[in-house]
């Protein structure tokens, strides 16, 4: 294994991180469309959940990054076909520019159970599917909501779907649908080949170079990695280790570094370079500060949100609420570089009212007053663009902070 040349301090680490992923500095202007679609570009993936509870994780990513923008840029994308809903690292948006990547891996490599569901289908009722494709073809795209439950239920959850559901998303992980648009963040389902009519034609890369080509966006993405976190960007399987990344470093693909505290080398890609060169003099400098969402790509990972901030950080909202710890929706803190604390939130957008349920300092921290005003103004921030601009504040941890950004707040707004 080629001995690392370039060594960077854990800070320096976490800025190339935040800057590989749009998250160090605090947007200068406006947001456009055109911002929307670099990020997302820059990210790679945008991870889709449909809790809203504060805005719908993949506008609340976007929000981070950008600030303040119309949600309806992001819906504009994937109906013009800049954007397209694929299986990633979870449910995604990824850019138009990689679609054959992921309908290869996704029809040939990836195990994941709508195809899987979907070939135990296609042998027990293929003719079924074909209807439905006909029906499609006929009478335009589908939503699942546009079919009733013929077996006295009223609801089911993903384990209980109606058929027609089960079978839009057989055929959506099969690539025989894909989504056209949402409609009130509903899935529109239509053929494949009219959503993006190339792909009648277009061949479907090898699977060494889907791999490959997946294995360097996650490095691109994610700024500086270990080999291990490779791989859970887009869910590929083996976890990789050093060696698998032997043949990129010795191509100049990417630089192998040294971190100080890592017992493992971090992994630079060559398109990042000079923001590399900037980390390690020390010219990266972190000046941000916002909320996350939970499916943000910084805390993805939680063993790599863990050696990167030191940020143990798990997903409450499919918890029981008795052995939740935090909260439901609990948005990490991003404050200069560093994860601060985590907040439990809930917009209700019919009051106006942003509440606050509860914010806790993660142990060991003390907020100085430039970072208690910097953290009200991004709850602020956050508020105003839910269109809830009046935050109603619950507990905090430590106690004696709540009466600091009570007061920080009422400057803020």
């Amino acid at each position: 294994m080629q001995t690392p040349t370039q060594t960077l301090t854990l800070p320096q680490a976490r800025n190339l991180h935040l800057a590989a992923q749009g998250l160090l500095t605090t947007p200068r202007r406006k947001a456009t469309p055109s911002d929307l679609r670099q990020c997302i570009q820059r990210m790679q993936l945008l991870q889709i959940d449909t809790i809203s509870v504060v805005a719908r994780s993949p506008y609340l990513v976007l929000f981070s990054r950008l600030s303040t923008y119309p949600q309806a840029w992001l819906d504009a994308a994937l109906a013009s076909g800049q954007l397209f809903e694929t299986w990633a690292h979870e449910a995604c948006f990824a850019p138009v520019e990689d679609l054959l990547l992921h309908r290869s891996y996704n029809q040939n490599t990836r195990r994941h159970w709508g195809l899987m569901n979907g070939q135990a289908v296609q042998a027990r009722q293929r003719s079924h599917l074909d209807a439905l494709l006909a029906h499609i073809g006929s009478n335009g795209p589908v939503k699942s909501s546009e079919f009733a439950r013929t077996d006295g239920k009223t609801s089911g959850g993903w384990w209980d779907r109606k058929d027609e559901k089960r079978w839009l998303e057989a055929l959506f992980a099969s690539g025989e649908l894909m989504v056209a648009r949402r409609d009130s963040f509903q899935r529109v389902y239509d053929l494949a080949h009219r959503v993006h009519p190339h792909l009648t034609d277009a061949p479907l890369p090898e699977a060494a170079e889907v791999h490959t080509g997946f294995v360097e966006k996650a490095i691109l993405a994610l700024g500086i990695t270990q080999a291990r976190w490779v791989n859970d960007y887009f869910r590929q399987k083996p976890r990789l280790k050093d060696a698998d990344l032997d043949a990129l470093v010795a191509q100049g693909v990417v630089q192998r570094v040294k971190v100080q505290g890592w017992t493992a080398p971090g992994y630079v890609h060559h398109q990042h370079t000079e923001l590399l060169q900037k980390a390690a003099a020390g010219h990266l400098r972190a000046t941000h500060t916002t909320l996350l969402s939970p499916f943000d790509p910084v805390v993805w990972d939680r063993e790599r949100a863990s050696t990167l901030w030191g940020f143990d950080y798990r997903i409450e909202c499919y918890t029981p609420e008795e052995k939740r710890t935090y909260g439901y929706f609990v948005l990490p803190i991003l404050h200069k570089g560093t994860l601060v604390g985590r907040l439990d939130a809930k917009a209700h957008r019919a009051q106006g009212v942003f509440e606050v349920k509860a914010l806790f300092v993660e142990p060991g921290m003390k907020l100085s007053d430039a970072a208690v005003r910097a953290v009200a103004e991004a709850i602020q921030r956050c508020a105003d663009w839910h269109g809830t601009p009046e935050v109603r504040l619950g507990r905090t941890v430590p106690e004696g902070l709540l009466e600091r950004l009570s007061n920080a707040l009422l400057v803020s707004g």
